[in-house]
């Protein structure tokens, strides 16, 4: 058995659960950019995981589902400061 093909077969893919999403479906439903959602992850507004090989990001639906809950809100006080004004 070759060496070199034993560690380049050592790699173990993982399957990211049915319940998280990847980045251009979580900017789907939050309607942003993928690179707003990337830069996001890395300051840390939201937790991204990282699956496989690549370290592909992956997202749970409740952290997508909360942030677009949490940014309707922002939205609808805004909209309501600027009524008043």
């Amino acid at each position: 058995m070759n060496i070199q093909a034993t560690k380049k077969n050592a790699r173990v893919r993982t399957k990211a659960p049915s319940d998280m999403l990847r980045t251009g479906e979580a900017c789907k439903i939050l309607c942003i950019h993928t690179n707003t959602l990337r830069r996001w992850s890395k300051r840390g507004i939201i937790k991204a995981y990282h699956v496989g090989p690549r370290g592909d990001r992956r997202f749970k639906r409740e952290d997508i589902a909360a942030l677009l809950i949490e940014k309707t809100k922002d939205s609808v006080t805004d909209k309501i400061k600027l009524s008043q004004q």
